[in-house]
């Protein structure tokens, strides 16, 4: 499972440095989403790629 660590804060809700995982990614006519969980399972996201690449750094 993908793991993507927050690199600056997100909606005012989400603080820097918060580990996710990714649990779906989809694609409709080019445009890619993804629903990230907090790994602490408090809360959900859906994020386009653009959001994805700005705010979030992957975890290996």
């Amino acid at each position: 499972m993908k793991r993507y660590k927050l690199i600056k804060d997100f909606r005012y809700i989400y603080k820097r440095g918060m580990i996710f995982y990714v649990i779906a990614e989809s694609e409709f006519i080019g445009v890619k989403e993804f629903v990230l969980q907090t790994i602490n399972l408090d809360g959900k996201i859906i994020l386009s790629e653009k959001e994805l690449k700005d705010y979030f750094r992957q975890l290996y």
